[in-house]
């Protein structure tokens, strides 16, 4: 089994891999790779969102997938709270490849407005926070939706973030195991 790469044409995302930038809470790049990876199962759940997505007349937009334990560690070492950082010690759904942060966006790309941007790691970042504007909830609600029907389950505190439901039952990937290296 290998990680499958998520990537147009075969998935009609918008890629928008922040960790291959300065664009995330490193404010450094972390991989030196743009690249999507996921586990199979993941993978098949992905596309079913993206079906559902487009019924809707909405677009995914990727934030990050298979996030190998090394990328785990750079974020710990720049925000170890595990409200939003999974203490690397244990492991990431991300490090199983078998979750993944994403948006919804309009036809034409843009992203729908969801009350915080991608990696805010405050509590207004939670899905069930009600300070931001009712159309943000609504979009959240969308993206829950949207995601749930296709058998991912939302983390809490990340309005982005969705993972298998059976995750902790995936093993923990190195970097380039069972696909390319990012890293």
């Amino acid at each position: 089994m290998r990680f499958v790469p998520i990537a147009p044409p075969d998935f009609d995302v918008d890629l928008d891999l922040r960790y291959a930038t300065a664009d995330n809470l490193t404010g450094r790049p972390i991989f030196a790779r743009p690249l999507c990876l996921l586990h199979p199962a993941a993978a098949a759940a992905l596309s079913r969102a993206i079906g559902l997505a487009a019924a809707q007349g909405l677009r995914l937009r990727v934030f990050d997938g298979y996030r190998p334990p090394a990328a785990q560690w750079a974020l710990w070492n720049a925000l170890p709270d595990p409200t939003f950082i999974a203490d690397p010690r244990i492991g990431s759904s991300h490090g199983r490849g078998v979750a993944v942060d994403l948006t919804l966006a309009a036809p034409d790309g843009v992203p729908l407005e969801m009350g915080t941007g991608f990696d805010d790691m405050r509590p207004i970042a939670f899905h069930a926070d009600t300070r931001i504007p009712v159309a943000a909830q609504r979009n959240r609600a969308l993206l829950l939706g949207i995601m749930a029907a296709a058998g991912w389950q939302h983390y809490m505190n990340e309005w982005w973030h969705y993972q298998l439901p059976d995750a902790a039952t995936y093993p923990l990937v190195e970097d380039g195991a069972l696909g390319p290296r990012i890293m």
